[in-house]
């Protein structure tokens, strides 16, 4: 997940939508209070980080994530084009910069390299846990070794999970990184959305947990049912 952070509606949907049709899943926000609000349920592997915003600019928040020690990739975007502006930003932590105006097809360009230079050696995007695993490249589910159909938002749930084994969330950070801030609904839906999934995973279902008065939790360990060969694979697969 790509979080964008630009005030200017028409250049956020822009980039959205560039990115989007790269290949990435992406997700904008106008200003640092709504980008930090979403960063508290969901850590982006990118930040797209304009320095001119209403409120606290960007290199401010640019500050305040190293400070809190966020080592998420930041890309700055300046429009001033002035050294001092980028020499800030580097300074500070940010990973890279792009001057405004900036082609799509760069910023794609920029985006890769920088995942490239920040993702671990030979990570395969598959997590693997207990008897689920999981190809986030290829969108593919298996349950105990059989393939399940997902819809989008149980994908994303499960993915939360996946990638925080042994984490508790509550229902608002889960509603709030899956379905995002267009939706206000009761945290019902989350309830509903997790006992479908549970249902689906068949007896995988059992590795998600509630935790009473809290949310949910997928466990850290390996259920004792499954084969021997999948206890070895309760881990992020690194290119194995």
């Amino acid at each position: 997940m790509i979080f964008c952070v630009e005030d200017d509606d028409g250049i956020r949907d822009l980039m959205i939508y560039t990115l989007n049709a790269a290949g990435f899943e992406a997700k904008g926000f106008p200003d640092g209070e709504t980008f930090y609000k979403a960063f508290l349920g969901q850590t982006p592997e990118l930040v797209l980080l304009d320095i001119m915003l209403p409120g606290e600019d960007g290199i401010s928040i640019l500050k305040r994530l190293r400070r809190e020690g966020s080592q998420v990739p930041v890309i700055m975007a300046t429009a001033k084009g002035t050294e001092y502006d980028k020499v800030i930003g580097l300074d500070l932590g940010a990973d890279d910069y792009l001057a405004k105006p900036f082609g799509m097809m760069e910023l794609v360009s920029r985006v890769k390299a920088l995942l490239r230079r920040t993702r671990p050696v030979g990570s395969s995007g598959v997590l693997s846990l207990g008897g689920i695993r999981m190809d986030t490249v290829q969108h593919i589910v298996l349950s105990e070794g059989k393939r399940i159909e997902l819809t989008f938002k149980e994908y994303e749930l499960l993915r939360k999970f996946m990638e925080n084994p042994g984490k508790v969330f509550t229902r608002d950070q889960l509603r709030l990184s899956v379905w995002g801030d267009e939706f206000a609904a009761e945290t019902r839906t989350v309830d509903v959305h997790v006992g479908t999934l549970r249902t689906k995973l068949g007896k995988c279902g059992d590795l998600i947990k509630t935790v009473r008065g809290v949310g949910y939790r997928l466990e850290a360990g390996c259920r004792s049912e499954t084969d021997s060969h999948l206890a070895a694979d309760c881990r992020l697969e690194a290119g194995k």
